[in-house]
């Protein structure tokens, strides 16, 4: 423990300078509101096409005008003369906020005790200080999901915005109660388990959530009836589901999993998403059948079978999505959410196509989240979620330029640019002595 706390605190002190606000050639910068109008760009609006030498004022942290000829009053004028300006990315599966050094368990709270804790919050763990939130967001997202692990029922994940300096000032506004669904395989190659073991083990997990589903759906109905009951938080939220206040993220990867998950939704008035869906491509349409949103992701991973071609998952979201099903990315990753573009440049390369690749990072999650009218393309009345760009962000060589979030204009810096700074032309400031 004394080993634990000494890092610990040598991790708090390290941070200590940095927290919160991003520091440009020894200032201090923070984001900030405004009235803001980017001009004659290129604007990729994801719904409505492409617009050319088109302005955006943005004002209350909304999308006030998209045309041309707005009149700049008092905003901000930034040109953006050459630049193309889509919609903020949106990654619908992280840890961001939840971890900070994976390595030092003091900055790990993405995980609680016990197999059933769908009411443990991920929106009250994130840390809005969280070095790893900048050094994403200049990289064009603006948006993610940050996910609870463990269980069967680990948690609520939730989606914030990268602005704020508390959880609820980050809150995009959904949340989704996450199930792990029961593996019918093995854990990894690692795991020794017998057959026989495994099929065991599989058929008591899913026994144990038919019977906590069951038990929620009876918790709903005698609280439907006015009822008083005691306190049990767990069968409360997991209520929530079986109501259809919130939808039930289920996170599934094997084919035959998968097909295990739609036969165990069957019947049940809910909304489901499917999370990771690795093995998708394997039973794409009956995934397009079932009706049902997939998130899938990482793209740039190794195929789950040595078998499989080396770009397995590069193609699983391209034939999913020919298939029929609406699909949206994530990264699965904590430091490097900042890849998500590279994640869906890789789906677009090999199948899913860019305007397909870019709506599975921008408008289908906000519709599998419900907030279409909020985020995920370029329309008045919409939140300012804006990235400007000297190209497409997909492509290595493109420089973010300004990133708007929630009508805040984001300071372009984090750690690794202060330090790229700090030592691009290093002096010790000390005369070499004879």
């Amino acid at each position: 423990m004394k080993r634990y706390t000494k890092t610990f605190f040598a991790f708090l002190f390290a941070l200590i300078p940095v927290l919160a606000m991003a520091q440009i050639d020894g200032e201090f910068v923070k984001p900030r509101s405004g009235k803001f109008l980017l001009q004659n760009a290129t604007v990729h609006t994801i719904t409505n096409g492409v617009l050319q030498n088109t302005s955006i004022l943005v004002e209350d942290g909304k999308i006030a005008q998209v045309g041309s000829g707005i009149s700049a009053g008092d905003a901000e004028v930034i040109d953006c003369a050459g630049l193309v300006i889509y919609p903020g990315m949106i990654d619908s599966g992280t840890s961001l906020g939840l971890i900070e050094v994976s390595s030092v368990a003091e900055t790990v709270d993405n995980q609680e005790i016990g197999n059933f804790t769908p009411n443990m919050q991920a929106l009250t763990t994130v840390n809005p200080n969280s070095e790893a939130i900048p050094v994403t967001r200049v990289s064009g997202v603006t948006t993610v999901l940050t996910v609870p692990s463990g269980g069967l029922f680990p948690g609520t994940a939730a989606l914030i915005n990268l602005v704020g300096y508390t959880p609820d000032q980050m809150y995009a506004g959904a949340k989704a109660v996450v199930m792990n669904f029961p593996s019918s395989g093995r854990r990894g190659r690692w795991d020794r388990r017998s057959d026989e073991d495994i099929k065991k083990d599989n058929e008591k997990a899913l026994k144990e959530a038919n019977e906590f589903w069951d038990n929620a759906l009876q918790y709903h109905q005698m609280t439907e009836k006015g009822a008083t009951l005691d306190y049990y938080p767990e069968m409360a939220q997991l209520a929530k589901v079986v109501s259809g206040e919130l939808p039930l993220l289920i996170q599934v990867n094997a084919a035959a999993d998968i097909q295990s998950a739609i036969k165990w939704v069957e019947g049940k008035d809910t909304k489901v998403i499917f999370s990771g869906v690795a093995e998708g491509w394997r039973v794409a349409d009956e995934i397009a059948k079932s009706g049902i949103p997939v998130i899938t992701g990482p793209v740039q991973a190794l195929p789950t079978r040595e078998s499989d071609r080396y770009d397995a998952a590069y193609t699983n979201a391209g034939k999913m999505a020919k298939a029929g099903v609406k699909v949206a990315l994530r990264t699965d990753d904590t430091e490097n959410v900042r890849n998500l573009p590279f994640h869906a440049a890789f789906a677009a390369a090999f199948g899913l196509g860019k305007e397909e690749a870019w709506k599975a990072v921008t408008i289908n999650p906000a519709e599998i989240w419900g907030l279409e009218d909020q985020l995920g393309s370029i329309e008045e009345g919409k939140i300012a979620n804006l990235i400007v760009s000297t190209e497409d962000p997909f492509e290595t060589k493109a420089q973010i330029m300004h990133v708007f979030i929630n009508g805040y204009r984001i300071p372009l810096s984090n750690r690794h640019i202060r330090l790229y700074q700090e030592f691009l032309e290093r002096s010790l400031g000390l005369e070499k002595t004879k």
